[in-house]
């Protein structure tokens, strides 16, 4: 009797700290806890020390938007920063004005110079710095890391900030108990230095971009442009700025919630933020189980109402026993719900415009938290932290009910690898790259019945050609022959042409495929491209239209 071999033991299942097995992301990954520990510490010294400069509820509440606020502002040009140009150089600049500013701000606390206003705008500064950073780090990930990895990849950032908000907070709680809040700044001022050694010695993948960079408005115009075009897109940015809105009233009001309710100091209030921090963890550590379990939108209701309920046990929490259970569910609310919209976005955009798309994500997000730093600090000023937390869970609950109208996709259900097929056709004049406008025709034959389905069809592929670069879209029926439809475009170039056409992704092709399936035409449909010209030729620089 012949005994078959057992059978393979099965792969183990990928886990957050598999990722960690490729040395670019782990070498970045170490290097971010230094300099996430020296932002959190920062974060207590700045908070504190405006509780002691200040006696306005709102001015501290600001503090965290001087953060956030410039992510708002300079987001796009941030993302397109990381789409046109090296996103290691862009990387090591911010890195190097976030030292400079922190720097300032060591001077300023140790010489006793600081005001309210000082301290929100060097804070501002700090954080117009992270708004460049930010984008050319998310999107380099995809430049290390592969497809199947980057949920692990941005699960383990949000593992390894959080894990230093566990402990950041209550040592920066220390430091500024001993040395004050200069000592905090300090510290922060140095921890940059890990990360711009790391990128100094990290070379970035070349690229294999064939195409001149887009000018840098016409690219800011393509990442609003396509986003806006994209409802998926679209429907993660609206869900998480309701998320960030509500979220940050928990760390926006944190400070008078430890000083006030609690009568801490600011080791309590480092603490406090330390259960956070540890919840936030302890999310990360089961995001890999809950995606296995449960689909994006059920995940999103799970960060939305988790946080609801933290933020009203806060809201009542008469001391600290009650209120770090009540912290450690908003943290792991934060990193389930702000690591999914993350994930989503990165997975659900083409490589050409991932900056710019994380961007206007954190845009969302962290436009929601400044919004909601100020909305939350007013009413606590009028009404106290209790009504202003609890006002905040009431939005959290809206934010979760939400998803039942317009759920959030699924980002597997989207293959946006470059589709690849597209080869430029072999042209009879004697085109230059800034050559145009262009036309482009492509023309189909629909049976009468097959009209409702063409139209649904074209209303997607509008969506896409126009997504990508596309003006004037128009599709037309022949008047003689119905049965004959015609999709006309322009673009302002032949390189633009070219652009446009190398865009699309293999999700995209899907339509193209019914397409064929409805045209009765017995060859293919085929696409002319026509150069422009007006019927008076214009001289320009001594060159006449018809010679460009």
């Amino acid at each position: 009797m012949v005994l078959s071999p057992p059978p393979p033991r099965p792969a183990p299942a990928p886990t957050s700290l598999s990722v960690l097995r490729i040395a670019a992301f782990r070498n970045r990954w170490l290097a971010s806890l230094v300099s996430n520990l020296g932002t959190l510490v920062q974060s207590v010294g700045a908070g504190w020390m405006m509780t002691r400069i200040s006696d306005s509820d709102t001015m501290v509440a600001l503090v965290q938007a001087g953060v956030t606020v410039p992510t708002m502002l300079f987001a796009v040009l941030a993302g397109t920063f990381a789409d046109q140009y090296d996103r290691r150089n862009v990387m090591i600049g911010a890195q190097l004005f976030m030292m400079a500013a922190a720097a300032l701000l060591t001077a300023l606390a140790y010489l006793g110079l600081m005001t309210p206003w000082m301290l929100l705008l060097l804070t501002f500064l700090i954080g117009t710095g992270s708004t460049f950073f930010n984008p050319s780090w998310q999107a380099s990930l995809g430049d290390i890391v592969p497809r199947h990895d980057m949920p692990a990849a941005v699960s383990l950032n949000s593992m390894g900030f959080n894990a230093m908000r566990s402990v950041g907070p209550a040592i920066g709680g220390l430091i500024v108990a001993a040395a004050g809040a200069a000592a905090a700044f300090a510290m922060n001022a140095v921890s940059y230095v890990a990360m711009i050694v790391v990128l100094w010695f990290w070379k970035s993948p070349t690229s294999d971009e064939k195409l001149p960079r887009e000018p840098l408005t016409f690219a800011v115009r393509s990442g609003l442009r396509y986003v806006a075009m994209s409802p998926n897109l679209l429907n993660v940015m609206g869900r998480a700025f309701i998320f960030g809105l509500a979220c940050v009233s928990v760390l926006s009001l944190l400070p008078i919630v430890a000083q006030e309710r609690l009568g801490g100091d600011a080791t309590i209030y480092g603490i406090m933020l330390g259960f956070f921090g540890f919840g936030a963890v302890l999310g990360a550590l089961n995001n890999a189980r809950l995606r296995a379990r449960f689909d994006n939108e059920r995940m999103v209701e799970i960060a939305f109402f988790g946080a609801m309920i933290g933020t009203a046990v806060l809201a009542l929490a008469p001391d600290l026993l009650i209120a770090a259970p009540a912290l450690m569910l908003n943290g792991m609310a934060w990193t389930v719900g702000m690591s999914l919209f993350n994930v989503t976005v990165q997975l659900s955009t083409p490589r050409w415009v991932v900056g710019r798309a994380i961007a206007l994500y954190q845009s969302a997000s962290f436009g929601g938290m400044a919004a909601g730093s100020w909305l939350w600090g007013t009413v606590s000023d009028h009404g106290g932290t209790g009504v202003a937390l609890a006002a905040a869970a009431a939005v959290l609950a809206f934010g979760g009910l939400l998803g039942r109208r317009l759920p959030l996709p699924e980002y597997g259900d989207l293959d946006m690898t470059p589709l690849d097929r597209f080869r430029e056709p072999i042209l009879q004049l004697d085109l230059k790259p800034r050559s145009g406008p262009i036309m482009a025709v492509t023309q189909f034959e629909i049976d009468p019945e097959d009209v409702p389905r063409f139209l649904e069809i074209m209303a997607e592929r509008r969506r896409v050609r126009i997504r990508d670069g596309a003006r004037n879209w128009v599709l037309m029926r022949d008047l003689e022959n119905p049965r004959i439809w015609e999709e006309t475009y322009h673009v302002p170039t032949w390189v633009d042409y070219v652009r446009h056409n190398t865009r699309r992704t293999k999700s995209d092709h899907g339509s193209w495929e019914q397409l064929l399936t409805l045209h009765r035409g017995e060859a293919k449909p085929h696409t002319r491209r026509m150069l422009e010209r007006p019927s008076i030729p214009r001289r320009r620089n001594g060159v006449y239209d018809y010679e460009m």
